[in-house]
């Protein structure tokens, strides 16, 4: 049932960000910065916590999910690094997709001809 509710969840999020881009003149980049804006924030206030707890990926993949990451790796770094954790936190909670992400791309670019 986990993997329904992470399908559930997930496409319920790219359902509001689609309809976000057709009623809005907001353009993907705006939906992007939003997202991940509005994941932090309810990362911050503790309510994106429970919704990663009943959808698992379905609520960490998606944008909201990396605002997510971000204050999560924040608290923590300032928990035991005090102050210096604002500045470093987020980044070493999400290096691992950001790595990935810088190599996938990288990949895709070697790999695939660009069109003119």
């Amino acid at each position: 049932m986990t993997f329904v509710w992470a399908f559930i969840v997930g496409g319920l999020l790219c359902v509001i960000a689609q309809l976000v881009l057709d009623l809005t003149s907001f353009t993907p980049a705006h939906v992007l910065v939003l997202f991940v804006v509005l994941g932090a924030l309810f990362g911050g206030v503790g309510l994106y916590r429970h919704l990663v707890a009943f959808a698992g990926a379905g609520a960490t993949v998606p944008l909201p999910g990396f605002g997510y990451t971000l204050v999560e790796g924040i608290a923590a770094a300032v928990k035991t690094k005090g102050i210096l954790g604002l500045l470093t936190g987020g980044l070493t909670a999400a290096a691992g997709g950001i790595k990935a992400a810088v190599l996938f791309g990288l990949a895709a670019a070697l790999i695939f001809k660009p069109k003119a």
